[in-house]
């Protein structure tokens, strides 16, 4: 559950957002029926970020499930 808060937006960003609410939703794309699924990280062009952990001066994702090509470039985000 959500706490409320002030609204603190000036009012031209609230015009804005408003603006941008109002405006109607896209289609879905259009697939053809033999489509295969394609992993995120092969649309992408630019970087990708991605949670990680830094262990013995090596780091890795934290999500073990995330592959990526080789010579990906990557931003591994890290505390």
């Amino acid at each position: 559950m959500t706490i409320p808060q002030a609204d603190d937006r000036t009012a031209q960003r609230r015009a804005r957002d408003e603006a941008l609410a109002a405006e109607p939703q896209l289609p879905p794309p259009e697939l053809t029926a033999d489509a295969q699924p394609v992993p995120l990280e092969a649309l992408l062009r630019r970087p990708v970020a991605v949670a990680g952990v830094v262990e013995n001066g090596v780091v890795r994702p934290v999500d073990p499930s995330i592959r990526l090509p080789e010579r990906s470039r990557v931003i591994i985000v890290v505390t």
